[in-house]
Formats: structure tokens, sequence, C-alpha cells
């Protein structure tokens, strides 16, 4: 440490210097955020889906986030602005043509950052080096400079709204917007409206997630059992009334048939006629069987509780 003839200290050795904050590999975050799952981490599988902030999932993953939001650590801080799956647009994406399915099984670095998904108007690979955007109208995805060059639509989110003079700039007789036609499965959507950026830039993403909660705002709140409250209330107003004679008028009483009716009590008169006439010819033991409970009988001690045979 000094003073013994054979080293001299420096001011490096003896104050240590304040250790650097660690930078963040760019590289590694873009390829991240283009090839892996944003809440499994997993690679990229189809089926894919987006949501209004244009990140990119595992459309397996995100169903089991909804059923269990437990189940991954950092899911409410990635994805809870998820409600349900309405809130997902499934996408339409290309393969990538250039990459074989053995680069699958080769772990070498250059097969790892070959995008698996591409652009199908200029086939540029969808690995983060350009931006990319989906239709939220179908989910077809491009690259931005490929939908402008077949297009010519203004970036997306633009608040003119104005397409190129010479391709979409003109609007309909009706006054009305002129929708567009999606260059891959023709689906009609409005350029101002419906292209979401995927993996935008944090200050884009901040904007649109304001947006999204100023539009969740506006929505009516609904209200369980509206319905029920409804129907229960129903009969008490007075606007029912000719309701219910329409329905007993719709179900009338049933009448019965006047020679049927007459039918009917010949034959019960004939069958009390007949067992007048058999009661008659009985015995007194028989008749006694008939009477009822309560009627008086000449019993003695000698036959009361007793049955006679014969009698």
């Amino acid at each position: 440490m000094g003073n013994d003839g054979g080293s001299i200290p420096d001011r490096r050795d003896l104050v240590k210097s304040k250790a650097k904050a660690e930078q963040p590999d760019k590289a590694n975050q873009t390829r991240a955020k283009w090839l892996f799952c944003a809440l499994s981490k997993a690679p990229l599988q189809e089926p894919v889906a987006s949501c209004p902030l244009g990140k990119l999932y595992n459309k397996d993953a995100v169903i089991e986030y909804l059923l269990d939001r437990n189940r991954y650590g950092d899911g409410e801080e990635i994805c809870g602005h998820l409600r349900s799956m309405k809130d997902l647009t499934t996408l339409k994406l290309t393969r990538n043509t250039s990459k074989s399915p053995a680069d699958n099984i080769t772990a070498s670095a250059d097969n790892a950052d070959r995008a698996s998904f591409m652009c199908p108007l200029n086939f540029k690979e969808m690995n983060g080096s350009q931006p990319f955007v989906y239709l939220s109208t179908c989910g077809c995805v491009f690259s931005l400079s490929g939908l402008k060059a077949v297009t010519g639509a203004a970036s997306p989110g633009n608040s003119d709204g104005q397409l190129d003079s010479e391709v979409k700039g003109k609007e309909g007789r009706d006054g009305g917007k002129q929708l567009d036609m999606c260059p891959q499965c023709g689906a009609k959507y409005d350029h101002t409206t419906d292209i979401i950026t995927l993996n935008p830039s944090p200050e884009e993403e901040a904007k649109t997630r304001e947006a999204l909660e100023r539009r969740r705002a506006a929505e009516p709140t609904k209200t369980k059992g509206k319905k029920r409250k409804a129907k229960r209330d129903a009969p008490e107003s007075g606007n029912d009334k000719p309701q219910e004679k329409k329905r007993k008028q719709a179900s009338p009483i049933p009448s019965t048939n006047p020679n049927i009716a007459a039918a009917s009590r010949a034959v019960v008169q004939s069958l009390a006629e007949e067992e007048a006439k058999r009661k008659a010819t009985m015995s007194q033991a028989v008749k006694s069987l008939y009477e009822p409970k309560n009627a008086s009988k000449k019993e003695t001690f000698m036959t009361m509780g007793t049955f006679t045979r014969y009698a």
C-alpha cells in the first residue's frame, strides 16, 4: 500500500468513482417487443392478437390471463386495460417466406433475429426496424411505408385525415368521408381512426391510453336487471290494460255441446235408477255396510264389534 519502496498509490487506487448506471440494450428491447409475447414472454405464435395500444400478444396467453388475472406477475401492469376478448383484434399476419422451417430449429444468432412475419406489400420483415400498423376493422398487418405506397394514406392518428389528392383525396357526393379499402382483403376502413400502430413509442402509447380512457368514460353505464325491472313494473302501468283484454279475448272459455250434455245426464239418471233397484233387493245386513258411520245402530254388548258373516 505504499511507503515500502515498491509501489506508489494513485488517486484512482484510493478513491473509487461512482458506478455508472446500466444502460438497457435497445436491440434486445426491440427484439423482445416484436418477436415475443408482451404478456407471457414466449415467442409469437399464431393466433397473434393486439390491443388498442398496439402491443403484441399470443391469444392463448390473453385467454389464460382473463380467466385468472394472477397467472402472470406483471399482467395488470402490461394488459390491465383489457376487459374482455372484445378489446383484442386477431391479426392476419403474413409468414416470412425467406425464413425456412429449419431456421426455427437451429439456434444461431442470425436465425434467432429473423422475424417470423413480414409485410405482404413490400416484403419487409416485422422485426422493429421500421414501423408496422394494422387495420382494426379486419386485422391485416402492413408496414407503414408499404401501406402509404399502395393507398397513399396519411400517417396513423393524423388529425388532418387527408389522403393524397391523386389517390383518395375526394369526398363523396353526400359530403361524407370516403372509406378506403384494405389492399389485402378489401375490407373498408377509415384511415383517421382504424389504423393502429404496433409497438408505438412511449409518448404515443401514453396519448393512446388517455384517449382510450376518455372513450370508455364516455360510454353509458350498463345496469344489470334493467329489463327485469321493466317487466316487473309493466303490469302496474295503465297502458297494459288493452293487452290484458286481448289476452282474455284470445283465450275464451270452452263451451260444451248441448247434445253431449243431455246424453251424459241421461246416463247418470239411468245409473242412479239401477243402483236404487239393486239396493231394494239387498238384505238388512248388506244395507248396513252402505250406511254412514255416524248412523245410529241397534247393537247390544253381545254383538258390538263383531261381524256376522251370514247375515
